[in-house]
């Protein structure tokens, strides 16, 4: 399927000749090259033809072709790392560390930004970075929030490492001479080894599990956020707008809401899922998934073993907390993109068949069984 740009009405998927104005590309280091974001990242900037070193403290199982890897603790880095890379001209940060409540998350992964600035700039050639946020920048982690979110929306009062980031991100760049963009997406889809806080595995894992089992695809959350909207963010249609901030003068200090462009309700997709799975709509039922899941891992490693699938750790596929809470966020979670068409990136998808679509991709690389597997 070719995505037509709605701004330039040309194909984003492959390389254009860099327009007047814009930056080129030398280097691209991604930090995160493990997660679910960081991955396509890569595979995008590597397969338009640009080197592109990945920064993890393990290298990833599936490692995309055409991408180095340099293990690199970002929180006490060797700044000397890529001493042998050459000019630096982008970072991607896409790196992430788990550290409790809100306020313990601030100072960690501030200190992870740091770390990877350095390595990044120590060739004295940095000429952009691009900073990811989220829906957290406009409290959707704690309840309901004013809709269309935009991004000049105020700064919420709760502490929030996105905005302790951003400060610091910006206070480099106009100190070192580097642009800065960030990106806010929600509920990121794709697929990336070890990576469980993932709505599409979610989905994924749950659906083949009632199918294996023979029991109806009950939503597994609450009416109300059966019935609110919801958005989504595709890994392949970020990693595009990744590329596109790291080129365009236009997204020089700026923040952009990053969507497919359309919001869905669960109440619709649901059915459309379970026709996927093979199984029929089950009632929503407020059922912890945490709880739901806890005696499932040996059903899944029969059909890891039956049907030759990926043999990736259970623990490693799904985040269940994550699962729960936005199938019983009972509030309409949308992010306006206006201000990131007009911009000069107007690159959408349709939510509901990308599910489907990324389903079918998932069943023919071996993540998930084809339809019909039982265990």
């Amino acid at each position: 399927m070719t995505i037509t740009d709605l701004t330039t009405g040309q194909d984003p998927s492959t390389d254009q000749a860099s327009s007047p104005g814009e930056r080129a590309v030398g280097t691209v280091v991604v930090a995160g090259v493990g997660g679910v974001i960081g991955r396509h990242v890569a595979i995008e900037h590597a397969r338009l033809g640009h080197r592109v070193i990945g920064l993890s403290r393990r290298a990833p199982s599936d490692l995309p072709d055409g991408v180095e890897h340099r293990a690199v603790d970002l929180a006490d880095p060797d700044r000397g790392a890529l001493a042998d890379v050459g000019d630096v001209t982008h970072l991607v940060f896409g790196a992430y560390v788990e550290a409790g409540p809100p306020a313990e998350l601030v100072a960690p992964n501030v200190a992870l930004l740091r770390g990877a600035l350095d390595v990044a700039q120590a060739g004295g050639h940095l000429e952009h970075v691009t900073l990811y946020q989220g829906g957290k920048a406009y409290g959707a982690h704690l309840g309901g929030f004013k809709t269309p979110a935009k991004e000049d929306d105020p700064r919420l009062l709760a502490p929030n490492f996105y905005y302790a980031q951003e400060d610091v991100l910006r206070e480099r760049g106009a100190r070192d001479g580097f642009a800065v963009t960030m990106l806010r997406p929600e509920a990121v889809l794709g697929y990336a080894t070890g990576n469980p806080m993932n709505l599409l595995m979610a989905v994924a894992v749950y659906g083949t599990l009632c199918a294996a089992v023979g029991v109806p695809l009950a939503f597994p959350g609450s009416r109300a956020a059966y019935e609110a909207l919801y958005q989504s963010t595709d890994a392949e249609l970020l990693a595009r707008a990744t590329v596109w901030a790291g080129r365009s003068p236009n997204a020089d200090g700026q923040v952009f809401n990053v969507t497919n462009g359309d919001q869905y309700r669960w109440a619709n997709l649901w059915p459309l899922l379970a026709e996927d799975f093979g199984v029929d709509v089950g009632h929503p039922l407020t059922a912890p998934l945490v709880d739901t899941m806890s005696d499932k891992e040996p059903v899944w490693q029969r059909l890891v073993e039956r049907h030759g699938l990926r043999p990736t750790p259970w623990a490693d596929l799904v985040q269940w907390p994550f699962a729960d809470f936005i199938w019983n966020s009972g509030f309409d979670n949308v992010s306006s993109t206006v201000k990131l068409r007009q911009a000069g990136f107007g690159d959408c998808l349709d939510s509901e068949q990308r599910y489907l679509d990324l389903l079918a991709r998932l069943r023919a690389d071996r993540v998930i069984p084809p339809r019909g597997a039982t265990a």
